[in-house]
């Protein structure tokens, strides 16, 4: 699941960039040096915690990085935690204080929760020297984050029922492979082992229900990997959609099977009907040619 989390992420990063500092740039506002500057920082963030109240950790950082409050959090294993920690080598403070902007990071694993979080940095200078006073951060679930500025998110309530619809129709499709399997099998074995007594056209159709067989099952297994469990397909040969290369494949050496058995039949007992098994000769044939252009399209857009 996290790998998509992380390819959703990179789509939508400028937008939930945006949004995040044009929330925290209209929360957080200018820092009274003269007065108790702790305790304004502590106003800011619980102020900002209203604003963002998935974030799952906020937090101040001095010019040096050094975090000068507690955390402020609403799980209490995290909150009141940290203060004086140094963060300056941390890529948020670093890209913040040379940047001089509102930045967002990547995801990266929370020392705080082990989850994957993305960290928003706001900037906060002195206004009449315009120097680096305070880095305002926040920490917000790589997941939470997704829900916020996506709502098409694998976590959202439409993911999760789309997620359930999976599941069943691979349940379902399961069944129906092992069905085949099954009944493959029991024609195999009803055969016996009498070589002698062995029916050709029995073991062709065995031999094709247990293909389909494979292929159903080949096919509900990348289904609920991607869709249901959310791992990303590897990729050897260079083609990002391996699952229909799969399926395809064994649906024409089913029928390539089919059209053989037709010859043999159609050759001993009705000649005439021979035209028959050819056409659907071309038909695999067609099959072939198309898969072929599929993978080479594939290919070509991959390579470029």
């Amino acid at each position: 699941m996290v790998i998509r989390e992380i390819k959703e992420y990179a789509q939508i990063r400028t937008k939930a960039r945006a949004y995040l500092c044009y929330l925290m740039g209209r929360t957080i506002s200018t820092i009274n040096l003269e007065g108790n500057v702790e305790e304004q920082l502590i106003k800011q963030l619980k102020k900002l915690q209203k604003v963002i109240p998935n974030a799952e950790v906020l937090y101040a950082l001095d010019a040096n990085g050094i975090q000068v409050v507690d955390n402020i959090s609403s799980h209490k294993e995290l909150n009141g935690k940290r203060k004086g920690y140094d963060r300056s080598d941390r890529a948020y403070f670093y890209r913040t204080f040379k940047e001089q902007r509102c930045v967002l990071t990547e995801p990266y694993p929370s020392l705080e929760s082990n989850s994957m979080v993305v960290t928003a940095s706001f900037p906060i200078y002195d206004e009449s020297s315009n120097k680096l006073m305070y880095i305002i951060c926040v920490d917000i679930q790589l997941d939470k984050l997704l829900s916020m500025i996506l709502p098409s998110s694998v976590d959202s309530i439409f993911g999760q029922y789309s997620k359930f619809v999976y599941s069943f129709f691979s349940l379902a499709l399961v069944f129906v492979a092992f069905l085949l399997f099954i009944k493959g099998v029991s024609g195999l074995l009803v055969l016996g082992w009498d070589i002698n007594s062995l029916n050709i056209n029995e073991m062709f159709k065995s031999t094709i229900l247990l293909t389909l067989s494979l292929a159903i099952f080949d096919l509900v297994k990348a289904i609920f990997e991607e869709e249901v469990l959310g791992k990303e397909k590897k990729d050897d040969s260079g083609d990002a959609h391996q699952t229909m290369i799969r399926f395809l494949g064994s649906i024409i050496i089913a029928l390539s099977i089919e059209a053989l058995m037709l010859v043999f039949k159609f050759a001993i007992t009705k000649p005439e009907k021979l035209h028959s098994a050819v056409d659907l000769m071309y038909g695999v044939t067609v099959l072939m040619v198309g898969l072929s252009i599929y993978i080479w399209v594939n290919k070509s857009n991959k390579d470029k």
